[in-house]
């Protein structure tokens, strides 16, 4: 079992940066890939970026490509997402993940966290 805790979300003009972080803790979390999904009201929950065990390996989506950047510090149990360049389209609330191998499909992920809000404004 793993629990996952985001923070890091708010409020923040376009072209601003914010710092999510997705704090871990029970099962070793060294040996989970990690990734960050985001979702509006009414949409799918869609892959945003994710990274591996050892983070030798990530993944990011086409929308996201040069302005985010996923990370992970295996000695304090979190990873996070650098999101910079925001923009209005990337307002959702952000989830991490966590499973047993790196993939792009919320069915790949056995552990999510509750979420935080990130709002872009115009």
């Amino acid at each position: 079992q793993v629990q996952l805790v985001e923070s890091g979300g708010g409020l923040v003009q376009a072209g601003g940066s914010l710092r999510l972080s997705c704090a871990a803790s029970g099962s070793t979390f060294s040996s989970y890939a990690m990734a960050w999904f985001r979702q509006v009201p009414g949409k799918e929950r869609e892959f945003v970026a994710g990274i591996s065990w050892s983070g030798g390996s990530i993944y990011d989506a086409d929308s996201v490509k040069g302005r985010f950047t996923i990370s992970r510090d295996n000695a304090k149990n979190t990873v996070y997402l650098q999101m910079n360049n925001l923009k209005p389209e990337d307002t959702a609330v952000y989830y991490c993940a966590a499973a047993e191998s790196l993939g792009a499909d919320r069915i790949d992920y056995d552990y999510w966290g509750q979420g935080t809000q990130v709002t872009v404004s115009s």
